[in-house]
């Protein structure tokens, strides 16, 4: 994203051969084809937007949350409040940023806890408590 101009993200196939070499194209770019930015989950006040996908499927892009859905070593599941954003291993960058995203650790209140859902597309936080 560069201010205020959001580029369209296109996941056809590519003009180019490895060879370097073209290919001619029969048809035009499709609405099926399309990509999209992922909604970066921070932490705060619920917002959330819905996006429509293809069949006129919804998903829901979490931009911001403050509470988690926990599952503790016991099998009990509580919402608790995030604390922190601890560790992101899909980017470092997105730990510093505070990004939420699958697999991202967290700081709870019942203790750090590892994200299992996906929420900038099923709109949800689950976690499970790490252990100690």
């Amino acid at each position: 994203v560069y201010g205020s101009i959001i580029m369209v993200q296109w996941h056809g196939r590519s003009n180019r051969k490895f060879t370097g070499g073209k290919y001619h194209s029969n048809r035009k770019k499709r609405k099926g084809e399309l990509g999209r930015h992922f909604g970066e989950t921070k932490q705060g006040e619920t917002k959330s937007k819905l996006v429509r996908t293809r069949g006129g499927n919804r998903k829901v892009r979490l931009m911001q949350e403050m509470y988690a859905n926990v599952t503790t070593p016991d099998g009990k599941t509580q919402k608790v409040e995030i604390l922190d954003v601890l560790d992101n291993p899909a980017d470092r960058n997105f730990a510093r940023r505070k990004v939420m995203t699958s697999s991202a650790i967290i700081k709870t209140t019942v203790g750090d806890a590892q994200i299992t859902s996906r929420p900038g597309q099923s709109g949800v936080i689950n976690a499970v408590v790490l252990k100690k």
